[in-house]
């Protein structure tokens, strides 16, 4: 029997769903990281709603907001004691890796990786915001740091704070 080839998804019609939804599921608790991941679920909508020969620009884009997005979520850890090497951030480097080597594979006769890197990507982060995210919140929280202002209200509270791990509860 010959494999099975499943076709690239269509972009959504006018008026149809997007095909990654905003749901009450993806919410951290704060609301600067909520707004952030808005805008990248919004983003990923919209390069899969662009025809695949006119994506290139979205996802220059997408990838541009995605490295601020992430540099946002690292500074906050480090100003509230998580070490420099800790696996959350670790794993936004292997994403933002992957990211920019999509644009070599679209230049070189790959036009529809954009398309998969997008579904991929709407595939991961619903995990990645309910564990290390949502965890990055609630530590956040719990040291009284302002996202909005980035401030601490006592800086006190994390002179002997030095997390390791991903800020949830697994690193996974």
């Amino acid at each position: 029997m010959p494999p099975t080839v499943t076709a690239p998804l269509a972009a959504p019609a006018v008026g149809a769903p997007d095909p990654m939804q905003w749901t009450a599921a993806l919410r951290t608790g704060d609301a600067r990281i909520d707004a952030t991941h808005q805008e990248f679920v919004g983003m990923i909508n919209q390069i899969l709603a662009t025809p695949e020969d006119l994506q290139l620009p979205v996802y220059k884009a997408f990838l541009d907001h995605t490295v601020q997005h992430f540099a946002q979520e690292e500074r906050w850890m480090l100003a509230t004691g998580f070490s420099a090497d800790n696996c959350h951030a670790e794993h936004h480097a292997t994403i933002l890796e992957t990211m920019r080597a999509v644009e070599a594979h679209y230049l070189d006769s790959d036009p529809s990786i954009i398309t998969r890197m997008a579904e991929a990507l709407a595939e991961w982060f619903p995990g990645h915001t309910a564990s290390m995210d949502a965890g990055l919140a609630a530590h956040l929280l719990s040291v009284g740091f302002d996202s909005a202002t980035e401030t601490l209200a006592d800086p006190s509270v994390i002179q002997n704070v030095t997390m390791s791990g991903c800020g949830s509860v697994s690193c996974s």
